[in-house]
């Protein structure tokens, strides 16, 4: 769903690859300008009349078709996709303009190319009038190169485009033509065009988030704290201490006194503690359900005396017994709600990790390697059923070339700056090729038809594969020495 198109008659300065297939790459390089603009307005249109898919170019993962192909589209978006868009968001969200010089252009998959065209057609002119010499030219030479890609096109892809073209600020006077044009994980709802010092990127980080949601609250007499499960994420939304007393040793009238004080004392808290649910649960459309937790009886005491909003109440999914009410019984919430969880992202990462723990401490070594050696002989050898690589690892691999020896080879590291010098001679390396690690690791599992998971770093499970085994772990099929 990401493609970066050939951008014309012009050098080359930065190149991104969002696949492993024959996708076209380029960007830009620009000229050294100033401008003081002022902001520029946002057009945001209605959607046109639906209009049918043709057999027209499409773009996939990675690929873009000619005229006369048609291709099939992926319905949901693998890990290694979303990983690429979001890597792609990453290069294009760090690009800042001088001024008003970076356009962002949303197109819905129902408005025809030549209504597109006609409207940055009139942006074009309506460009001329910009004050500042530089800013003018850069904005009419972005909007120009939006409409020579759009011209591959006779209708949007099923899920509309984006495109993101301008001029970024590299320091010492310069400045730097970049493009992308992106499928989008989900259809665009609107056209929309946007001139400003950065690119437009909310609507596909909404896009991405994560739709199933479901809150949690652990709760005792004493604390409660109350979260959401996101995807593969657990947010504390807030911790919240009692008042209530403990035990006392009041006798007679007093005793019942004390007990009446007490209880009225857990009725504020409950109370509290439900009004903290209605502001955080409540206005979330995507709510799935409710798991409440904590030791004793309180939590199914809260659940059952109807504290809660009838409308939260509707969505409690059960109690579960959990040793803590801090954040760390959110997470032992996650995990004794597992059954009811068993389809969720995170509840399958935690799943592969806890594989791969058991195959580690089995005597003989198990099907198991980690480490970024070990795997990579591993899927040499064809023998790695799982790959398991951390969001988290932000690791280059570099092909490298000395420039006194001619010597040759690969280096995987945090940075270039980190490059050794030649083993042979001592002489500097020269980087021939610079790959992103996850993206190459993931193209040699493709080879050998292995599974690829991306493991978050937000859960316990993904932070001890990103610190403890390197980021990089495999489930085999065999074991291999």
């Amino acid at each position: 769903m990401i493609t970066a198109l050939p951008i014309n008659s012009m050098r080359l300065d930065r190149v991104w690859k969002p696949g492993t297939r024959g996708e076209a790459q380029g960007s830009l390089r620009g000229r050294s300008f100033n401008h003081d603009a002022k902001p520029r307005r946002t057009v945001q249109q209605p959607e046109t009349a639906s209009a049918q898919r043709s057999d027209w170019e499409i773009l996939i993962t990675g690929r873009l078709f000619g005229p006369a192909a048609m291709a099939e589209t992926q319905t949901k978006m693998s890990n290694i996709d979303k990983y690429r868009f979001r890597r792609a968001l990453e290069a294009i969200e760090q690009a800042q303009g001088r001024g008003t010089e970076l356009v962002s252009v949303y197109v819905p998959p129902d408005r025809p190319i030549f209504d597109v065209t006609n409207y940055l057609r009139g942006e074009y002119s309506q460009s001329s009038n910009i004050k500042s010499a530089s800013t003018r030219k850069h904005v009419m030479a972005a909007i120009e190169s939006i409409i020579n890609r759009l011209r591959q096109w006779k209708m949007p892809p099923p899920n509309g485009l984006v495109a993101f073209v301008g001029h970024k600020d590299v320091g010492a006077d310069q400045t730097s033509m970049i493009a992308y044009v992106l499928e989008p994980p989900e259809p665009v709802p609107s056209f929309l065009y946007r001139c400003d010092s950065r690119f437009y990127t909310e609507p596909l980080h909404e896009m991405l988030a994560e739709k199933d949601i479901y809150g949690l609250i652990v709760i005792d007499r004493n604390e409660a704290t109350l979260g959401l499960l996101q995807g593969k994420r657990i947010d504390v939304i807030k911790n919240l201490d009692s008042l209530v007393p403990g035990k006392h040793r009041m006798g007679g009238q007093s005793a019942r006194r004390f007990e009446r004080l007490i209880e009225l004392a857990a009725h504020e808290f409950y109370t509290k503690v439900a009004g903290v649910a209605t502001e955080a649960f409540l206005n979330q459309r995507e709510l799935k359900g409710l798991l409440i937790g904590g030791p004793g009886y309180t939590k199914d005491y809260f659940a059952n005396q109807e504290y809660l909003h009838h409308e939260l109440q509707k969505k409690v999914l059960g109690t579960f017994d959990t040793g803590y009410t801090n954040e760390n019984g959110l997470r032992e919430l996650v995990e004794k709600a597992k059954d009811l969880l068993q389809g969720l992202d995170l509840m399958r990462e935690k799943a592969l990790v806890q594989r791969l723990m058991e195959e580690i401490r089995e005597e003989s070594g198990g099907r198991a390697m980690y480490g970024e050696e070990q795997v990579r002989h591993a899927l040499a050898l064809g023998a790695v059923d799982t790959l398991l690589i951390s969001e988290g690892l932000r690791k280059l691999r570099l092909a490298v070339r000395c420039g006194n020896c001619g010597h040759e080879e690969e280096k995987t590291v945090t940075d270039e700056a980190t490059l050794p010098s030649c083993p042979k001679c001592g002489g500097p390396y020269t980087v021939v090729e610079k790959r992103d690690i996850i993206e190459e690791v993931s193209g040699l599992a493709e080879q050998t038809n292995t599974k690829v998971e991306l493991i978050s770093k937000d859960s316990e499970e993904g932070q001890l594969l990103l610190k403890a085994f390197g980021g990089i772990a495999a489930i085999l099929r065999y074991r291999v020495t």
